[in-house]
């Protein structure tokens, strides 16, 4: 999962000890992963909206990485979003205005 998540945002993993990771993204954040024995079974409780300006450029690279679309770009009067699955079904959009 780092590694689609560094790749995705233009950033290195960094891989720690008992199975955790992190993704630095400077001046700005650390998307943090820890292993868990069980699987993803509802929607996430966090998501991420990410600001891109080609969306059917992120998408084709995201799907190229493991990731999948679900439906089709929308687009109403503020932007449009494409909402994505990462490899291990976790939501999240690219959006554009």
């Amino acid at each position: 999962m780092v590694r689609f998540w560094a790749q995705l945002l233009g950033s290195e993993p960094v891989d720690r000890a008992r199975g955790w990771s992190h993704v630095e993204l400077p001046g700005f954040a650390r998307l943090a992963f820890q292993p868990v024995p069980e699987g993803k079974t509802v929607k996430n409780r966090f998501h991420l909206d990410i600001a891109v300006d080609d969306i059917e450029a992120a998408t084709t690279e995201a799907v190229g990485m493991g990731g999948a679309r679900v439906g089709e770009t929308v687009t109403d009067d503020q932007e449009s979003f494409q909402a994505m699955l990462d490899p291990e079904g976790n939501e999240f959009c690219f959006v554009s205005a």
